[in-house]
């Protein structure tokens, strides 16, 4: 509840930021869309990032350059409903710089995959790949004290408090973000990202589980740091840029870019995406064939 309390509290505080323009658009809990608006460009002298905003990418697939490829799974159903598309890459220099031994862990994850994969079973997505998903995604800019990314995957969300880093006090699946302005460009840093043990299928159990950052494997592990920006680029667009930094698995830091749209249509809204019955089947399907087996007195 507390949580909901601070996303209603932003909201609002966004709704009277643009009231001076017209009837907000705020929605209610984040999810009813009201009519569109000329939002002023600025809030306090820093750009307004109101808005709901979306990747035009195949990121989620695999951040590094990668061929178009049948399904990873049931390619025998979906045909090329489930294939997989081609991409460019969004990483600088094409490659994510592992370590050996987490490169072996990344080839692990990418044979497990899509079973594995936090995503399949609704599992809270992490930073930055959050971001760059299937869903869009909606930024709350009330005032300069505090922003919240509210996601359309699984309701995920997170605050941007405006403040300086400091250590986390656990570690969470979407970790702890923290917010400055250089300039016109919102810089967050992420800390303290950690699933903890993981339920994967078949009753399979994984200890000290890792932040996935696409559907090809790719990981973080709760070392890192995410460093965000936000970069506007026009009154619809953003550069986003995320460097992420761990020592344990990478040679060296290394980034990310792509552009973020904002929705233009009258009627751009989050909507419901609740995956948590969709992945019953993946996580416990071994349990309903097991009760299959026993007839029913």
């Amino acid at each position: 509840m507390a949580g909901m309390d601070k996303y209603l509290k932003l909201a609002a505080a966004a709704a009277i930021a643009i009231a001076g323009a017209g009837s907000a658009p705020a929605q209610q809990a984040g999810r009813t869309a009201a009519k569109a608006v000329k939002q002023p460009a600025r809030i306090d002298g820093k750009p307004n990032l109101n808005g709901i905003w979306q990747v035009m990418n195949s990121a989620n697939w695999n951040l590094e350059p990668h061929s178009a490829a049948a399904a990873p799974a049931a390619a025998r159903l979906v045909g090329a409903i489930g294939a997989i598309p081609a991409g460019l890459g969004v990483v600088e220099g094409g490659q994510i710089p592992y370590k050996p031994e987490a490169l072996a862990k990344r080839d692990e994850n990418r044979r497990n995959a899509p079973a594995w994969d936090p995503e399949a079973a609704c599992y809270l997505p992490g930073l930055p790949r959050a971001t760059y998903m299937d869903h869009p995604f909606q930024i709350i800019h009330g005032d300069n004290k505090e922003l919240l990314f509210a996601y359309e995957y699984h309701g995920a969300n997170r605050a941007v408090a405006i403040k300086a880093v400091e250590v986390p006090p656990i570690d969470t699946w979407m970790g702890t973000s923290f917010g400055s302005w250089e300039g016109d460009t919102l810089k967050v840093v992420t800390l303290a990202q950690a699933p903890g043990d993981v339920k994967l299928p078949a009753g399979k159990m994984q200890e000290n589980g890792v932040t996935w950052l696409d559907r090809s494997g790719n990981y973080l592990t709760s070392t890192a740091t995410v460093t965000e920006r936000f970069k506007p680029d026009g009154p619809d667009r953003m550069i986003y840029e995320a460097t992420i930094e761990d020592p344990s698995i990478y040679t060296r830091p290394w980034k990310i870019t792509m552009p973020l749209y904002r929705h233009a249509e009258p009627n751009a809204q989050l909507l419901e995406f609740n995956c948590v019955p969709f992945s019953e089947e993946l996580l416990y399907g071994d349990l309903l064939a097991e009760k299959d087996k026993y007839p029913k007195k």
